[in-house]
């Protein structure tokens, strides 16, 4: 499934205020409940914090992916946010986040969230296409980096 698939003009954002990872999660579950009304923002937010007692899921470089599997979520669900201010995720490398792909899945979806973190892994992994990322002007450049 190509990324494509689950990022949407309206859901790649641009300068968002960022505060803290509890923050940043808190405003997005909010944020894509009033996208996808069936999408309960604190179940939301409760299941991407559960996701991150595992473990962070700030992978280095500035970047984290956080992403869950979520009852009524008919298809997965994507999310790019590039921060205004870098803010402390407890990445791998300890370097703060400024850039995030957010991702939700429906709950049986195991193969496809499997792909969908495998796909974002080798796009966060060339550094031209992340330089291009932090470069782009403003929402819909970032959207159409993604898409091509």
């Amino acid at each position: 499934m190509p990324l494509n698939s689950v990022l949407t003009p309206l859901r790649t954002l641009d300068g968002v205020p960022g505060g803290s990872k509890k923050r940043l999660l808190e405003f997005f579950s909010k944020f894509i409940s009033q996208q996808i009304p069936a999408l309960e923002s604190n179940e939301v937010f409760d299941k991407l914090i559960a996701r991150e007692r595992l473990g962070s899921t700030g992978i280095g470089e500035g970047i984290a992916v956080p992403h869950c599997r979520i009852s009524n979520c008919s298809e997965s669900v994507g999310t790019f946010i590039r921060l205004k201010d870098k803010i402390d995720f407890d990445a791998i490398d300890g370097k703060p986040v400024d850039m995030m792909f957010i991702l939700l899945v429906p709950e049986e979806a195991n193969d496809e969230h499997l792909n969908l973190l495998s796909s974002l892994a080798e796009k966060f992994a060339d550094p031209e296409f992340c330089r291009k990322l932090r470069s782009a002007p403003g929402s819909e450049e970032l959207y159409q980096l993604w898409v091509q």
